[in-house]
Protein backbone atom coordinates (compact mmCIF):
# COMPACT_ATOMS: atom_id res chain seq x y z
CA UNK A 1 0.00 0.00 0.00
CA UNK A 2 1.30 3.04 -1.18
CA UNK A 3 2.13 6.01 1.57
CA UNK A 4 0.01 8.80 1.04
CA UNK A 5 2.76 11.26 3.39
CA UNK A 6 4.98 14.00 1.78
CA UNK A 7 8.44 14.52 2.36
CA UNK A 8 9.72 16.84 4.25
CA UNK A 9 9.97 20.54 3.46
CA UNK A 10 13.69 21.35 1.98
CA UNK A 11 14.50 24.21 4.51
CA UNK A 12 16.67 26.79 2.32
CA UNK A 13 19.93 28.31 3.70
CA UNK A 14 21.53 31.49 3.26
CA UNK A 15 25.19 31.58 3.90
CA UNK A 16 27.02 34.74 4.92
CA UNK A 17 30.88 34.79 5.63
CA UNK A 18 33.63 37.07 3.76
CA UNK A 19 35.53 33.59 3.04
CA UNK A 20 35.06 31.48 0.24
CA UNK A 21 36.20 28.39 2.02
CA UNK A 22 34.21 28.58 4.98
CA UNK A 23 31.13 28.94 2.61
CA UNK A 24 32.33 25.98 0.66
CA UNK A 25 32.92 24.04 3.94
CA UNK A 26 29.27 25.12 5.52
CA UNK A 27 27.69 23.83 2.38
CA UNK A 28 29.10 20.76 2.49
CA UNK A 29 27.83 20.07 5.83
CA UNK A 30 24.38 21.14 4.88
CA UNK A 31 24.04 19.44 1.88
CA UNK A 32 24.81 16.16 3.59
CA UNK A 33 21.28 17.17 4.91
CA UNK A 34 18.30 15.53 3.04
CA UNK A 35 15.98 18.28 4.32
CA UNK A 36 18.22 21.45 3.57
CA UNK A 37 19.85 22.97 1.09
CA UNK A 38 22.14 26.31 0.63
CA UNK A 39 20.05 28.62 -1.96
CA UNK A 40 22.76 30.91 -1.68
CA UNK A 41 26.00 32.53 -0.34
CA UNK A 42 27.33 36.14 -0.04
CA UNK A 43 30.70 37.38 1.62
CA UNK A 44 29.30 41.23 2.42
CA UNK A 45 26.48 42.75 4.11
CA UNK A 46 25.42 44.06 0.79
CA UNK A 47 26.01 40.77 -1.10
CA UNK A 48 23.21 39.25 1.42
CA UNK A 49 20.67 41.57 1.55
CA UNK A 50 20.30 41.36 -2.18
CA UNK A 51 20.26 37.89 -1.77
CA UNK A 52 17.46 37.39 0.60
CA UNK A 53 15.28 39.82 -1.42
CA UNK A 54 16.63 37.23 -4.62
CA UNK A 55 16.13 34.24 -2.60
CA UNK A 56 13.80 34.22 0.14
CA UNK A 57 15.77 32.00 2.31
CA UNK A 58 14.49 30.18 5.33
CA UNK A 59 17.71 30.91 7.79
CA UNK A 60 20.48 33.43 6.91
CA UNK A 61 23.77 31.88 8.85
CA UNK A 62 25.66 35.10 9.93
CA UNK A 63 29.11 35.11 10.24
CA UNK A 64 30.59 38.60 12.59
CA UNK A 65 33.93 39.65 10.33
CA UNK A 66 32.49 40.72 7.12
CA UNK A 67 33.92 43.14 5.08
CA UNK A 68 33.49 46.66 5.40
CA UNK A 69 30.36 45.82 8.16
CA UNK A 70 30.27 44.55 11.21
CA UNK A 71 28.37 41.25 11.03
CA UNK A 72 25.53 42.71 14.20
CA UNK A 73 24.53 45.29 11.75
CA UNK A 74 23.89 42.89 9.35
CA UNK A 75 21.87 41.22 12.12
CA UNK A 76 20.13 44.58 12.84
CA UNK A 77 18.80 45.45 9.21
CA UNK A 78 17.89 41.64 8.53
CA UNK A 79 15.73 41.44 11.55
CA UNK A 80 14.57 44.75 10.68
CA UNK A 81 13.87 44.42 6.36
CA UNK A 82 12.71 40.68 7.28
CA UNK A 83 11.79 40.03 11.31
CA UNK A 84 10.66 36.85 10.33
CA UNK A 85 13.96 35.72 9.26
CA UNK A 86 15.41 33.68 11.46
CA UNK A 87 19.66 34.42 11.92
CA UNK A 88 22.01 32.28 13.48
CA UNK A 89 25.42 33.35 14.17
CA UNK A 90 28.23 31.26 13.14
CA UNK A 91 31.85 33.07 14.44
CA UNK A 92 35.22 33.08 15.52
CA UNK A 93 34.85 35.70 17.97
CA UNK A 94 34.94 34.75 21.26
CA UNK A 95 30.87 33.43 22.47
CA UNK A 96 31.63 35.56 25.76
CA UNK A 97 31.69 38.71 24.69
CA UNK A 98 29.50 38.45 21.11
CA UNK A 99 26.70 35.79 21.68
CA UNK A 100 24.78 37.43 24.01
CA UNK A 101 25.27 41.26 21.80
CA UNK A 102 24.33 38.94 18.72
CA UNK A 103 21.25 37.72 20.34
CA UNK A 104 20.26 41.43 20.87
CA UNK A 105 20.55 42.23 17.77
CA UNK A 106 18.16 39.97 16.69
CA UNK A 107 19.83 36.69 16.12
CA UNK A 108 18.36 33.03 17.55
CA UNK A 109 21.51 31.18 18.10
CA UNK A 110 25.32 31.24 18.30
CA UNK A 111 28.03 28.78 16.93
CA UNK A 112 31.77 28.82 17.58
CA UNK A 113 33.27 27.80 14.12
CA UNK A 114 35.77 25.60 16.59
CA UNK A 115 32.24 23.67 16.97
CA UNK A 116 31.95 20.05 15.51
CA UNK A 117 29.61 19.85 12.33
CA UNK A 118 26.91 18.30 14.00
CA UNK A 119 27.02 21.23 16.52
CA UNK A 120 25.70 23.36 13.63
CA UNK A 121 23.46 21.13 12.18
CA UNK A 122 21.80 20.73 15.16
CA UNK A 123 21.99 24.78 15.95
CA UNK A 124 20.17 25.36 12.92
CA UNK A 125 17.43 22.91 13.43
CA UNK A 126 16.76 24.31 16.58
CA UNK A 127 16.62 27.98 15.39
CA UNK A 128 14.40 26.62 12.26
CA UNK A 129 12.24 25.15 15.21
CA UNK A 130 11.63 28.55 16.18
CA UNK A 131 13.53 28.46 19.40
CA UNK A 132 16.91 30.24 20.07
CA UNK A 133 20.71 28.40 20.14
CA UNK A 134 23.16 29.07 22.78
CA UNK A 135 25.20 27.14 25.16
CA UNK A 136 24.61 27.04 28.96
CA UNK A 137 26.89 29.64 29.88
CA UNK A 138 25.24 32.67 27.20
CA UNK A 139 21.93 31.10 28.44
CA UNK A 140 22.63 31.89 31.54
CA UNK A 141 24.32 35.46 31.53
CA UNK A 142 21.53 36.15 29.39
CA UNK A 143 19.18 35.37 32.33
CA UNK A 144 20.97 37.14 34.69
CA UNK A 145 20.87 40.50 32.81
CA UNK A 146 17.15 40.23 32.96
CA UNK A 147 17.58 39.49 36.44
CA UNK A 148 19.61 42.52 37.28
CA UNK A 149 22.92 40.45 37.89
CA UNK A 150 26.12 40.35 36.48
CA UNK A 151 26.27 40.76 32.77
CA UNK A 152 29.84 40.15 31.90
CA UNK A 153 32.91 38.61 33.63
CA UNK A 154 34.53 42.02 31.94
CA UNK A 155 32.06 44.75 33.10
CA UNK A 156 34.35 47.44 31.51
CA UNK A 157 34.41 46.26 27.63
CA UNK A 158 30.64 45.53 28.47
CA UNK A 159 30.17 49.32 28.37
CA UNK A 160 31.36 49.64 25.21
CA UNK A 161 28.78 49.35 22.32
CA UNK A 162 28.75 47.15 19.35
CA UNK A 163 31.01 49.58 17.07
CA UNK A 164 33.28 50.07 20.13
CA UNK A 165 33.93 46.98 20.54
CA UNK A 166 34.49 46.38 16.37
CA UNK A 167 37.02 48.54 16.83
CA UNK A 168 38.62 47.66 20.51
CA UNK A 169 38.99 44.34 18.57
CA UNK A 170 40.99 45.54 15.29
CA UNK A 171 43.13 47.82 17.80
CA UNK A 172 44.08 44.77 19.35
CA UNK A 173 45.12 42.83 16.04
CA UNK A 174 47.18 45.62 14.99
CA UNK A 175 45.22 47.83 12.34
CA UNK A 176 45.73 51.37 12.31
CA UNK A 177 43.16 54.43 11.97
CA UNK A 178 42.97 53.93 8.55
CA UNK A 179 42.96 50.54 8.06
CA UNK A 180 40.16 50.49 10.94
CA UNK A 181 38.37 53.47 8.78
CA UNK A 182 38.81 51.46 5.58
CA UNK A 183 37.74 48.30 7.02
CA UNK A 184 34.48 49.77 8.61
CA UNK A 185 33.74 52.63 5.87
CA UNK A 186 33.56 54.85 8.17
CA UNK A 187 35.85 58.16 8.79
CA UNK A 188 39.29 58.29 10.18
CA UNK A 189 37.85 61.02 12.76
CA UNK A 190 34.97 58.90 13.27
CA UNK A 191 37.54 55.94 14.44
CA UNK A 192 39.41 58.28 16.11
CA UNK A 193 36.17 59.50 18.16
CA UNK A 194 35.59 55.62 18.96
CA UNK A 195 39.07 55.33 20.63
CA UNK A 196 38.39 58.62 22.97
CA UNK A 197 34.93 57.18 23.95
CA UNK A 198 36.50 53.61 24.17
CA UNK A 199 39.63 55.44 26.58
CA UNK A 200 36.84 57.19 28.73
CA UNK A 201 34.92 54.09 29.01
CA UNK A 202 37.57 51.82 30.11
CA UNK A 203 39.62 54.70 32.36
CA UNK A 204 42.93 54.99 30.14
CA UNK A 205 44.31 57.70 29.82
CA UNK A 206 46.22 57.88 26.69
CA UNK A 207 46.85 55.82 23.26
CA UNK A 208 49.46 53.41 24.43
CA UNK A 209 47.01 52.23 27.45
CA UNK A 210 44.49 51.92 24.72
CA UNK A 211 46.87 49.71 22.36
CA UNK A 212 48.28 47.35 25.28
CA UNK A 213 44.62 46.96 26.62
CA UNK A 214 43.20 45.79 23.15
CA UNK A 215 46.11 43.95 22.73
CA UNK A 216 45.72 42.03 26.39
CA UNK A 217 42.33 41.83 25.02
CA UNK A 218 42.49 40.01 21.84
CA UNK A 219 45.45 37.96 23.23
CA UNK A 220 42.61 36.43 26.22
CA UNK A 221 39.92 36.20 23.79
CA UNK A 222 41.52 33.95 21.35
Amino acid sequence: MASNSSPPRVRRILIVDDHPLVRQGVSLVIGAESDMEVCAEAGTADEALARVEQTQPDLAIVDLNLKHSSGLDLIRALHQRWPDLPVLVLSMRDERFYAERSLRAGARGFVAKREAPGRLIGAIRTVLNGQVYASREVADRVLSALDGGDRAADPGVEALGDRELVVLELLGKGLATREIAERLQISPSTVDSHREHIKAKLGLSSAAELLRYAVEWVHNAS
